[in-house]
């Protein structure tokens, strides 16, 4: 099985449960890796694979768009873009907040949606 991963990308969410955090939003660190279509690496085609710079634009815009309560609940909605959108059978998504706790350094989530074959 073949794999694309995106790692460490960077945005701004509005997600967390504190009034300081609803105010305004914080960057998180997302690490992505999904599943290929097979035909992807035959064919030698675009149209048989995911456009990952579409993929993250959709993430990009989608998150801004809304707010999350829970980094958990905004890694599932990642998953379910993923899945939805551009038809991956498998993905695994980490989240991370970085610094919001003194000591840590990053506090995250890992989802996973699908099966790996």
């Amino acid at each position: 099985m073949n794999f694309i991963f995106i790692e460490a990308l960077r945005l701004d969410a509005s997600v967390g449960i504190y009034s300081r955090e609803r105010v305004a939003s914080q960057i998180v660190e997302i690490d992505l890796n999904f599943a290929l279509p097979e035909a992807a690496a035959v064919r030698d085609n675009i149209a048989d694979t995911v456009d990952y710079a579409a993929a993250i634009e959709c993430i990009r815009a989608e998150v801004a768009a809304h707010h999350f309560n829970l980094i958990e609940t905004l890694g599932e909605f990642i998953a379910d873009l993923l899945c939805e959108r551009f038809a991956v059978e498998w993905a695994e998504i980490r989240l991370a907040k970085p610094g919001v706790m003194k000591e840590v350094r990053r506090v995250g989530v890992c989802v996973q949606r699908g099966k790996a074959k």
